[in-house]
């Protein structure tokens, strides 16, 4: 780790992405970083991984870093590791996730599009989608992702959008599918509302019974809510250890 970063100079962006056995996420990762250095040029930004991955996240920490979560909706990875992660770095804090956020509600969407959904779906009443996201026990996290579900909704023009999840949490995407089906939505497309390809995404687009969208990845969108989330960290008050060292 880095002792101390210069005086004035601006905070490291420190990305976090969970980590996954699967070597497309990682790679997938470092494409949406660097999509997020060439919208900052000469901002710090570093990519680090909370398990499975090389850097891991204290590999990656330097004092004043804001550690933005490449992560959809609040858990515990979010309210405890990050956290615990950014105590080890003075002044290092830590960003809100990405969801909801009308920038991942657009990167939805385009891969939907993508993936063969056209405009007229929207107002058909045979269509319907799935989001497939990985899942957690904490309700907050499940309250983020209904709200992305229903701005999802709203972008495609109305059509039924129901949130399912690879663990943790009901329904499943099967489930979902079903629930569709019994509303007489049998062209159901799942939508991929996660970061990066792994086993939870894989899975997610095995049940899709039309069309399934692929990760989020290096969508240019992200990367743009990645750096909203780290200038909004930023404007909070800075935690007492990172205004005495400023002085």
């Amino acid at each position: 780790m880095t002792p101390h970063e210069p005086p004035g100079r601006t905070p490291t962006l420190i990305a976090v992405g969970h980590g996954s056995r699967d070597p497309r996420a990682a790679a997938t990762l470092r494409l949406l970083v660097d999509r997020v250095r060439e919208l900052r040029p000469g901002l710090d930004v570093r990519l680090a991984h909370i398990e499975l991955n090389a850097p891991p996240l204290p590999d990656a920490l330097v004092p004043g870093a804001v550690l933005v979560p490449l992560l959809l909706a609040p858990g515990h990875h979010v309210k405890h590791d990050l956290p615990a992660a950014a105590a080890l770095a003075p002044g290092a804090r830590v960003a809100d996730p990405l969801g909801p956020h009308p920038l991942l509600v657009e990167a939805l969407a385009d891969r939907l599009a993508e993936a063969g959904w056209a405009a007229a779906d929207g107002a058909s009443r045979a269509t319907g989608v799935v989001l497939a996201a990985a899942g957690s026990r904490d309700p907050e996290s499940g309250a983020t992702v209904r709200t992305i579900a229903g701005r999802l909704s709203e972008r495609l023009g109305g059509v039924p959008v129901i949130p399912a999840y690879a663990s943790a949490a009901a329904p499943t995407v099967p489930d979902a599918v079903r629930a569709l089906a019994a509303r007489g939505r049998h062209r159901v497309a799942v939508a991929s509302c996660f970061t990066a390809p792994g086993l939870f995404a894989g899975r997610a687009a095995a049940h899709a019974p039309w069309i399934a969208s692929a990760p989020l990845g290096a969508h240019p969108a992200l990367a743009r809510l990645v750096l909203h989330r780290y200038e909004r960290a930023l404007s909070r008050t800075p935690r007492p250890e990172l205004a005495a060292a400023a002085r």
